[in-house]
Parts: C-alpha cells; sequence; structure tokens
C-alpha cells in the first residue's frame, strides 16, 4: 500500500506512519510544522522515522512539495513533504505525485481555546485545508480516506455515553464546527464522486510524544516544574481518556476496511453514521471516562510528585464530559480501546521524564557550545 498521512508529525499522525511502516506501507508524510505548539517536538518525532531536522525546515520545501528524504523503517519506506493543507498549489503538486492507495486526514488546528483567539485559523487548515485534502482524494482515486473528527461535535449534547446516531448539531466551539463541517463535506463527496470516506470521533488521546497543549501533558510539566495545576470547572470534568496505541489500532483497521454504502439505510429517518454512499462515522474512545481527579492521581503517582491545584470556571467552549458509545466499532471490526487510564499514564511519565532529561541535556550542550 502507498499511504498519504497529513499531520505527520504530528502526535497521532507521528504514531500512525510508524505503525504502517512497520507493517510494509509506503508511507508519504506531510506537515506543515506550524508553531502552534514547540516544533520541537514535531522534529523529534520526524527524527523518529528517519527525516533529518535540517529537511524537514527547509523554506523551499513549503513551494515545491518535494521529498526531502526518504527514509526506510520497518519494511516501508518513508518519505515527507512539507507543506500545509489550506495551500491549493502544494496540494495539487502533491496530488500529481499520486495515485495514493489511501490517505490518512490528520492534519488540524487543533485545540479549543486557541479557536476563540484565532478562528480563520481553524477555517483555513480545518475546512479550506480539508476541501483540497477531498480533492486530492478525487484526483488520485483514492480507495479509501480516513479522516480524524472530534469527540467536541457532540456540543451541548448531555445524553452520555455519546452516540454517532445522533444528530450532534450542537458545538460550543469553532474548532468543533469545523469538524463537523469536515464530516459533511465528506459525505458530500462521498456521494457525487464515490469516494470511501470514514470518520474518526477521537476522545482525549493522551500518551507518549503528545502534545503539549493537552491537560494531561501540560499538568506533568506543572508538576515537574513545582507550578499549580489549572483545574476548569472547579476540577469537576470526566473524559473519556484513550490511550494513543489503542487509537492507533483503531485507524489502522478502519483503514483497512473502507466504507460501504448502508443497504438499510432510509432517508425517511436518516442516520448520520451512515448512508447509501461509502461513507461511516465511528467514536473511538476508551468508553471508561474517569473523572479529571483520578488522571492527577495517576499522573503524580506516576511521577512521585504532589500537584498544586488552582480552581478556575469553565472556560468558554469547553464541556463538562465526554463519553464514547463505541458499539458500532466492535461490532465491524471485532475490537475496541482497552488501556486502563493508570496504564497509559505510566508510559506516558516514563516518556517524558525520558524526553525532558534529554532535553535539558541538549540544551545545557547548546548552551555550553555558544559560550566557547
Amino acid at each position: 500500500m502507498r499511504t498519504l498521512v497529513t499531520g505527520a508529525a504530528g502526535f497521532i499522525g507521528f504514531h500512525l506512519c510508524r505503525r504502517l511502516l512497520e507493517e510494509g506501507d509506503d508511507v508519504v508524510g506531510v506537515d506543515s510544522i506550524n508553531d502552534y505548539y514547540d516544533p520541537e517536538l514535531k522534529y523529534g518525532r520526524l527524527g523518529l522515522l528517519g527525516v533529518e531536522r535540517e529537511d524537514a525546515e527547509r523554506e523551499a520545501a513549503l513551494r515545491t512539495v518535494s521529498a526531502d528524504r526518504s527514509a526506510r523503517r520497518g519494511r516501508g519506506a518513508f518519505s515527507f513533504r512539507r507543506a500545509a493543507l489550506e495551500d491549493r498549489s502544494a496540494m495539487e503538486s502533491l496530488a500529481a505525485e499520486g495515485p495514493f492507495d489511501r490517505v490518512c486526514n490528520l492534519a488540524a488546528q487543533a485545540g479549543v481555546r486557541y479557536s476563540l483567539e484565532n478562528p480563520r485559523a481553524y477555517v483555513e487548515a480545518n475546512v479550506v485545508g480539508f476541501l483540497n485534502v477531498l480533492e486530492l482524494c478525487r484526483a488520485s482515486g483514492v480507495a479509501h480516506l480516513v479522516f480524524a473528527s472530534s469527540s467536541s461535535v457532540y456540543g451541548l449534547d448531555e445524553a452520555l455515553p455519546f452516540d454517532v446516531h445522533g444528530s450532534a448539531n450542537h458545538p460550543v466551539s469553532l474548532y468543533a464546527a469545523t469538524k463537523k463541517a469536515d464530516e459533511m463535506m465528506a459525505h458530500a463527496y462521498a456521494h457525487l464522486y464515490g469516494l470511501p470516506a470514514t470518520g474518526l470521533r477521537f476522545f482525549t488521546v493522551y500518551g507518549p510524544w503528545g502534545r503539549p497543549d493537552m491537560a494531561y501533558f501540560k499538568f506533568a510539566k506543572a508538576i515537574v516544574e513545582g507550578r499549580p495545576i489549572d483545574l476548569y470547572n472547579g476540577g469537576d470534568m470526566l473524559r473519556d481518556f484513550t490511550y494513543i496505541d489503542d487509537v492507533i489500532e483503531g485507524v489502522v483497521r478502519v483503514l483497512d476496511r473502507p466504507a460501504r454504502p448502508d443497504p438499510d439505510w432510509n432517508p425517511r429517518s436518516p442516520d448520520p453514521a451512515s448512508s447509501s454512499a461509502p461513507y461511516r462515522l465511528y467514536n473511538l474512545g476508551n468508553s471508561a471516562p474517569e473523572r479529571l481527579d483520578s488522571l492527577i492521581a495517576a499522573i503524580e503517582k506516576a511521577l512521585d510528585r504532589k500537584a498544586e491545584r488552582r480552581l478556575l470556571p469553565m472556560q468558554s467552549g469547553d464541556v463538562r464530559a465526554t463519553a464514547a458509545e463505541v458499539s458500532d466499532l466492535e461490532r465491524d471490526f471485532g475490537w475496541k480501546p482497552s488501556t486502563p487510564l493508570v496504564e497509559g499514564v505510566d508510559r506516558f511519565a516514563a516518556w517524558f521524564k525520558e524526553y525532558y532529561r534529554e532535553e535539558k541535556s541538549e540544551g545545557l550542550k547548546r548552551d555550553t557550545e555558544a559560550r566557547s
């Protein structure tokens, strides 16, 4: 298989590329390496995929969308293009380099709170960028598009667990609204052009090489640095924490099974999770929501340090609770996520301590070289 993965330097994208390479796929990774969070993490992930930093950060790559380097990992070959999805000419050039058997779109402007500060970035990356992905798929005759949606689309819905067969028509952040728009756009292309498309609503993904803007990462960093952790809604939050390895297992299983039309779909009582077109939606979550206190306790134990808490009001665009109903996923793929929170946090903490130990060592080395 030749698989295109957008957001390849991102948290989920990096782990997916590594898994696909181990399974023998040739993988083309695309990422803009923006500075929404520390780009050092992104360069570090790419380094593990065989892409040197000096190649990844070349400005010329933004214009030419040429392969900076091809590295063999496991049995598959990896090549990287630095480009933003909203760059139409770059995406058209990438389409011309096809064909691709499968596309997994994980690139997006992420983060609920940042969407309050910079809404245009979300429309450009998540709507315009996703349109360019859809056009690439149409031009390349892609056999299956799998794309990242989010539990955020459930918005004002308080009926737990969240069910993909519900409408999810009341998002409370622009980020969530753009993800809902992606689902609708994918369905339109599935209907118009027969593009098999499957959307996965991710639920609070965590683990090694994760995103530093996520709560678990922020908590760990604050605890290690002796700073208080911020608990919104006074800490009264419930989340369906889903470990990265479970997410990747789910994505790979879905990639291997292109969406098909649902023969039982009824236009007089339309099911949002399927269609007469080759289109499907699934929740991808642990289906075992935990209180924020449980997450904090697990991090404290893994780091052997206590957290100082600072209670704050609910943030605009946030929701109090999430929980995934995953019976469709289990029925269609014979599997569901199952990693316990404590186990996943232990693995994250082990990586976290090692990563920042190495980062500190590298920083001291750079300072010494600069002084000399």
